[in-house]
């Protein structure tokens, strides 16, 4: 391509709308990217979520005259309480509402596109199979659903027939159990996915362990106490972050599932927090030397740049695949063991993967290896101008496409 020819196309205007999934474990990447674009090029940003998602989106989009965000009112659906527009301390049953009542919400948002005629749109749900094009196309994190055999567990445990050798292709039985969710939901090509403190502790730089759940799935009363024990036979300081139901008192909550005197027996080196916090500001507190969480793929990313331990413990749908990516391909961290049939895990196999990463010997395989890996990824993450090449090649391809299209 001649010079005139790409001073044309850098020139050209590009309109993307970004329609995440209401769940801030979709928004937040969807954010990222929206703020890498509009920093590349004359390209337009349309950022569709519900009202009551709205000022953290703000807070979190790069100021822009060419970044707008479109507030969409959730469709009333019934046993849906209003203003729960997020996934964010929703109960399971109430999450499937809010996917219903996404599914309800398509005629506002085809509206919305032939009023903005966006050039592309990001969504993560899937399109329905009569839908007419709005754009000139369409990027999902989804695929439509495929008719035919629905996979079972043993058939999700096998990669599919021509899938690159990794790490991920090895799934516990629970795991491949989980998956199959997806295909009881979304077969047949649905329309849409049917579905602080630190001051408190007496700090050692480097041995803070901090677990975070801050995903969409509560742990159960087992699983809280199993964590909480694990962590305090570490014999480490820990911050313990942990979510509830929106529905639901924190802490009468918190008080049912640690019981036996937890919380007096740690109080002088240990905090347990309920609701939001501040991530990334704790993360790169110099005390935080390891960070158990659930392995959602932005708390992945916020653990590695800020040089912490990562010990993973997931909990649903991709965080298995992200775990697995994270200590298999990358090898640049460690999973809680679990128990293979139903994902059980215990207070010894929590406290026996922390002290693995804390107290291990450093210049010893496998810490030496993870920690090395842990670094490169963490200057590759960093370098803003290996990052901004790629945001700026995107923006290219975008309008070529465009113009191809």
């Amino acid at each position: 391509m001649g010079r005139t020819a790409e001073s044309s196309l850098a020139d050209e205007e590009l309109h993307v709308v970004m329609f995440p999934w209401f769940a801030f474990g979709h928004i937040s990447p969807f954010i990222q990217l929206a703020n890498k674009l509009s920093l590349h090029g004359r390209v337009q940003i349309s950022f569709f979520s519900a009202p009551g998602n709205i000022p953290r989106i703000s807070n979190s989009l790069l100021p822009s005259p060419t970044t707008q965000i479109t507030p969409l009112p959730i469709h009333p659906v019934e046993g849906l309480p209003p203003g729960l527009d997020s996934t964010a301390e929703l109960l399971p049953h109430l999450a499937e509402l809010l996917k219903i009542s996404l599914g309800l919400m398509q005629p506002q948002v085809k509206e919305l596109l032939i009023q903005l005629k966006p050039d592309f749109v990001f969504r993560g749900w899937v399109l329905s199979s009569g839908s007419r094009p709005l754009a000139s196309q369409f990027f999902l994190q989804f695929p439509p659903g495929t008719c035919g055999k629905i996979p079972t567990a043993e058939d999700m445990k096998r990669p599919p027939k021509g899938y690159p050798e990794t790490s991920v292709n090895q799934m516990k039985t629970f795991t491949a159990r989980d998956f199959t969710y997806v295909y009881k939901k979304f077969k047949g090509g649905l329309s849409v996915i049917d579905s602080l403190g630190l001051s408190q502790c007496r700090h050692r730089t480097g041995v803070q362990v901090m677990q975070r759940d801050r995903s969409e799935t509560f742990l159960t009363d087992e699983q809280v106490q199993e964590l909480a024990f694990g962590l305090e036979n570490t014999g480490l300081p820990f911050f313990l972050v942990l979510n509830f139901p929106a529905q639901l008192d924190s802490q009468t909550e918190l008080d049912r599932a640690l019981r036996e005197g937890f919380l007096e027996r740690v109080k002088d080196r240990g905090v347990v927090n309920t609701g939001w916090v501040q991530q990334p500001l704790i993360l790169a507190h110099s005390s935080v030397g390891c960070y158990l969480n659930h392995s959602g793929f932005s708390s992945l990313i916020e653990g590695l740049i800020h040089d912490c331990q990562l010990v993973l413990l997931p909990l649903k749908g991709d965080q298995y695949l992200n775990a697995k990516l994270i200590t298999g391909d990358m090898k640049a961290g460690i999973e809680v063991d679990r128990r293979d049939e139903d994902g059980y895990f215990g207070r010894d196999d929590v406290t026996r993967a922390v002290n693995t990463m804390m107290a291990g010997d450093a210049d010893k395989e496998p810490l030496k290896s993870i920690r090395e890996n842990q670094e490169k990824w963490k200057k590759f993450l960093l370098d803003n101008e290996a990052q901004n090449k790629y945001a700026k090649e995107l923006v290219a391809q975008l309008k070529a496409m465009k113009n191809s299209a």
